[in-house]
């Protein structure tokens, strides 16, 4: 579970950052209908979704360190994994609504005010990567972390390209660059909502987390002194930042103390970052077989 301290910076990240995305999502959008840009209204578009993106990582992060109870043993945790699938796929919407305006656009291309789109735009390149930074540190251990940071550093890169798309207009007067621009931004932005979306869905139905080695977790547990076998390895995520294992050992002795178990647990820590393990050890004894070790057992 995250540290205290850790939580106390996510929320000042995410109230910085959210308060930042409404401020220029309400302004970039009414600039956008002044201006009559379909680019800067696609843009506006998706910063309101990531607004909401913020959010919900935002709450998911704050329900995930709720105590457990003896309904929901594990809490919320799981949330944040629901959190990002819900994101994701409001994010696919929105990208499919902004293309399908844009292919309309080709076919009545309206005049954009050039100047004013790459002001608008370029505000938005400061304000997308100055919320894109208030997550770098910790994107590369939670999912919904890594999802604002994504989101907030592709908004950077794509601001940017409006300011490009809006130089390109005011020097070429070529009014398509517009609808083009638009579709450049959903395709950009595909990729990375893809990428969430997919990660989610794994995860949600408990694959092995992205980053965890299972034939290497194998080989070290194989490899313990005294294990002769194993049985019914479990590895899935509890949440967008923890993961959890279960697996039974077979030892040639009778091995129960506690030191033999904590020694196996903090290797799985340190070594493959799995946070909650739980470990059963049985005999190796022919006649005591587990009702757990047979090929149809999950």
């Amino acid at each position: 579970m995250p540290h205290k301290h850790d939580i106390h910076n996510y929320n000042r990240s995410f109230a910085i950052g959210i308060t930042l995305n409404v401020i220029f999502v309400v302004v970039e959008a009414g600039y956008g209908f002044v201006a009559d840009s379909l680019a800067l209204i696609a843009d506006s578009g998706h910063n309101l979704s990531d607004v909401i993106t913020l959010l919900l990582a935002w709450g998911a992060s704050r329900l995930a360190t709720k105590t457990p109870t003896e309904n929901r043993t594990y809490g919320f945790r799981r949330i944040t994994i629901l959190a990002s699938l819900l994101s994701a796929i409001l994010l696919l919407l929105a990208l499919g609504a902004i293309a399908w305006e844009a292919l309309g656009r080709f076919f009545t291309p309206q005049p954009v005010n050039g100047m004013l789109v790459i002001t608008i735009a370029a505000i938005g390149v400061v304000i997308n990567t100055a919320t894109a930074l208030l997550f770098a540190t910790g994107q590369k251990h939670d999912l919904n972390i890594r999802s604002a940071y994504l989101h907030m550093a592709a908004d950077a890169g794509i601001s940017l390209g409006v300011v490009v798309a809006g130089i390109a207009i005011m020097l070429s007067g070529w009014l398509w660059l517009d609808p083009l621009i638009s579709l450049l931004i959903v395709l950009v932005i595909l990729v990375g909502a893809w990428g969430l979306f997919k990660d989610s869905v794994n995860l949600s139905i408990d694959v092995v987390p992205p980053g965890i080695d299972i034939s290497a977790i194998k080989d070290y547990l194989a490899k313990i002194d005294n294990v002769s076998a194993l049985h019914d390895l479990h590895v899935w995520a509890l949440s967008t930042s923890e993961t959890a294992l279960t697996v039974h050992l077979v030892t040639t002795n009778d091995v129960r103390d506690n030191a033999f178990l904590q020694k196996i647990q903090q290797h799985l820590h340190d070594t493959f970052g799995i946070e909650h393990a739980t470990i059963q050890i049985e005999n190796d004894d022919n006649e005591n077989l587990c009702i757990l070790n047979r090929a149809k057992c999950i």
